[in-house]
Order: structure tokens, then C-alpha cells, then sequence
């Protein structure tokens, strides 16, 4: 046999070294070491080889005394452990799941209780309080186990529809840094720009505008119909009248659509924020936007070439609704603390996360939220059922899909697409 110069065949694992011995382990050695017991002459000689088994197995001297003498075949339950949860539990997380998209366990586990209460307000489950209770008991490997990868992959929404792959002067006076992935306070969003070119990139395509805020992982997004200053500005606008709190901080990649006079001017009249940019090359820079730009954008909207004013409209009118699907429904994830788990180089991180709760719940323990508007969220979430805006949302991306291109030669105007005309005289 051949063995690459990569593998290690002559190492040793560590780790196997230092672990203690697991039941299996000590039953192979009580094997070795049983023949020898049996045969000892005296007293004195089985005392000392069972401070020798108890000092390897770590076991009481009584109990290695039981097992020497007795059976050290492992015996079966004569009786399984009944189940805790019955088929009400199963059916009532599978309508949840599949309102929320079939999110991982870790996500879905917190927000069981309040989601089915929610549901069964908009006559989606009728649950008895006995199983809402057993709803708030339930692990996160239980839900795991009634929620299978498999079965997630093959009904989950997001990722059914899936197409073929296919510095000037300004950016000196702009820092260079990366938002703190601990950062507590809402208001510093990274921002993005997701190309809809298909296999060409020539001619005028479709871009979304996304916008996330790293501390609650609210989400905006927005299409524009190419990338001129016109229509990102029109695309910023339409984010800053709907967005419930205060821009503090914008923070984009190089791209000259962002960096460029025309925009830094308006950030600087109309947001009113503070600008940072990515370091060129470091996508990590912009961890968050970057995940987002699958899980919201190409999940839903794939990977195909967009370029009319009418799929524009179409995926403004979806955005609309998967802001209110992701941003009021979805828990999400938030990094809450890391530990240094040894002293070796690199070392060992181990990373805590903070219970997945939708982005309006994490808005609305910071305190960002104004009460006028922290009513009128609730009061939008309370009148929404998830389970029919899930299936508006599959209706317009199957809308979505069967549009046509522009034809060959044929010029698109992008003023059709500005939510407020008077940008078009500007």
C-alpha cells in the first residue's frame, strides 16, 4: 500500500491516552485480570491485584469483588423505559416545524410553547394544556428525533427551489474594521449586494439590497433593478422608512455601488450614520450578511437570471413577506460567549449560544423599539398566521420562477421600479 506523506500512521491520539476507560474497556480488563484471581494462592496475593484493578478501573473494591466472582456480561433491561410523549406532541411539533420552515432542533426547541399558542389563536392546532406543558419539558435530541435531516431537507421550503450555478479616492477616507461579533446594541447593520445575473453578467440584471443587524439578526432586504446610484438609493430609502430602529452604523464590503459620492452623501444627509467598510478579500468581515445572502436570498430565489421591471415588482412583493416571516417568526441564533476550552496552540474554543428567539424578541429586550412601534409589531405578529404567509411565500416563488427574461436587445426602465418617482427627476 501507498501511504501520502499527509498521514500521520506512526502518531498516537492523545486523547485516547488520557480518557478514561469506558464500560466496555473495563470489562475487557476484569476479563484479563479474572483468570488471575481465580488462580491466586491466598489472601494476600487477590488483595494485591485488586489494588491493582482498582487503581486502573477506578472502581470500588467491593464492586470489582462482585464482579470477579459473578457475571461480567452486561445484562438487558428486563423492562424499556415507556415513552414520555405521546402522538399529540409528535403532530403538534410537526405543524410547528413546518409553520417555521423545519428549523434545527437547537431553534425550534425555544420557541415550542409560544409558536403553539400562536398557531392554535389562528386555528392551526388545538392543544390541550397538558401537552403545552409536556412542550415546555421536551429536550432538544427529543425534537431532534421526531424531526429526522431527512425529512427536514425533503419539505423544507427554503431550500426546495434551487437553480444551476452559474478603490478610489473615496474608500480612503472611509475605516477599514469588523463589527464585533458581541456587539449588544441594534442599529449596526452589515450590508450586501446579491448579483441575479444567472451564467452572463452582461447587460442590466436584478441585485438585492440586504441589509442585517449583527446584534438581532434582523434582515432587510430589498430588489433593485441594476446598480446605478438612482436605484440604491431609492432601494436605502424603502429600507430606512420601514426599518423599526435607528441606523447607527453602515457597514458594506468595497463595492463601488456603495462607495461612491452620490450615496455617501445621501448616508451622510438623510441616515445620518456612521460608515465602516470590510477589509478587500475578507469576507468574514461580513460574516452575517454573507450567511443571509443563502438562507434568505438564494434559498428562495436560487441562482437564475433576473432582469425585468415586472421580476422586480414580483420579488419586492416576496421580500415584503419573508421580512415578516424571518423577522417576526424565525428564531435565530446569536453567539453569546466563548470559552477557551485548553491551553494548547491554537486553542480550543468552545462557543455558547444565547436560546434562539425571533429578531422582534431580541429588538425587544434591548429596548430598541419605541412603545408605538413595539405595539404595532405585535399587533402585526398577532394578526399573522404563519402557516398561510409560508404558503404565500411558496406561491410567489413559484410565480417568481416561470417569469420570463427580457428578451434579447430589449432595454428595461429602471424608473418603473423606484417606489418614489420623484428620485427620477433628482
Amino acid at each position: 500500500m501507498i501511504v501520502h506523506s499527509k498521514e500521520n500512521v506512526t502518531g498516537v491520539n492523545e486523547m485516547a491516552e488520557t480518557d478514561p476507560m469506558t464500560v466496555d474497556e473495563r470489562r475487557k480488563y476484569l476479563h484479563k485480570i479474572r483468570l488471575r484471581y481465580w488462580r491466586a494462592e491466598g489472601r494476600k496475593e487477590r488483595s494485591r491485584l485488586l489494588d491493582e484493578a482498582q487503581a486502573v478501573t477506578g472502581l470500588h473494591r467491593k464492586s470489582l469483588i462482585r464482579l470477579l466472582n459473578g457475571e461480567l456480561g452486561r445484562k438487558r433491561r428486563k423492562r424499556e423505559r415507556g415513552k414520555r410523549y405521546g402522538p399529540e406532541v409528535d403532530a403538534a411539533i410537526a405543524v410547528i416545524a413546518r409553520s417555521l420552515d423545519y428549523p434545527c432542533a437547537e431553534r425550534l426547541q425555544p420557541n415550542l410553547v409560544w409558536m403553539a399558542r400562536h398557531l392554535q389563536a389562528h386555528g392551526e392546532l388545538l392543544l390541550s394544556e397538558t401537552t403545552l406543558e409536556l412542550l415546555g419539558k421536551i429536550s432538544i435530541s427529543s425534537v431532534r428525533r421526531r424531526l429526522p435531516a431527512s425529512q427536514r431537507a425533503a419539505q423544507r421550503l427554503a431550500h426546495r427551489v434551487g437553480r444551476p450555478a452559474p478603490t478610489s479616492s473615496v474608500k480612503s477616507f472611509i475605516p477599514m474594521r469588523r463589527i464585533a461579533w458581541e456587539e449588544r446594541q441594534p442599529g449596526h447593520l452589515e450590508v450586501d449586494l446579491v448579483h441575479h445575473c444567472g451564467l452572463s453578467s452582461q447587460g442590466q440584471y436584478v441585485h438585492t439590497l440586504q441589509l442585517v443587524d449583527v446584534a438581532s439578526g434582523w434582515s432587510e432586504c430589498v430588489a433593485v433593478l441594476g446598480r446605478s446610484w438612482l436605484v440604491m438609493q431609492d432601494g436605502f430609502e424603502r429600507i430606512r422608512q420601514r426599518l423599526p430602529f435607528a441606523i447607527r452604523e453602515l457597514h458594506p464590503d468595497n463595492g463601488s455601488e456603495f462607495l461612491n459620492a452620490h450615496l455617501l452623501r445621501y448616508w451622510k444627509d438623510k441616515v445620518k450614520a456612521d460608515v465602516s467598510r470590510s477589509r478587500p478579500f475578507h469576507k468574514n468581515d461580513n460574516r452575517f450578511v454573507e450567511e443571509n445572502n443563502f438562507s434568505l436570498v438564494r434559498a428562495y430565489v436560487g441562482y437564475g437570471r433576473l432582469d425585468t421591471v415586472e421580476q422586480t415588482h414580483l420579488l419586492n412583493q416576496l421580500y415584503d413577506k419573508l421580512w415578516l416571516y424571518h423577522n417576526f417568526f424565525q428564531p435565530v441564533l446569536r453567539l453569546q460567549e466563548k470559552r477557551i476550552r485548553s491551553e494548547q496552540t491554537p486553542a480550543k474554543v468552545k462557543r455558547m449560544y444565547a436560546p434562539a428567539i425571533p429578531p422582534l424578541e431580541r429588538l425587544i429586550q434591548a429596548g430598541a423599539l419605541s412603545p408605538e412601534k413595539q405595539a404595532a409589531c405585535l399587533a402585526l405578529r398577532e394578526q399573522t398566521n404563519p402557516m398561510r404567509l409560508r404558503e404565500e411565500i411558496q406561491a410567489l416563488v413559484d410565480r417568481l420562477a416561470h417569469l420570463p427574461c427580457a428578451p434579447e436587445g430589449q432595454v428595461e426602465d429602471v424608473r418603473l421600479t423606484l417606489q418614489q418617482p420623484e428620485h427620477s427627476h433628482v
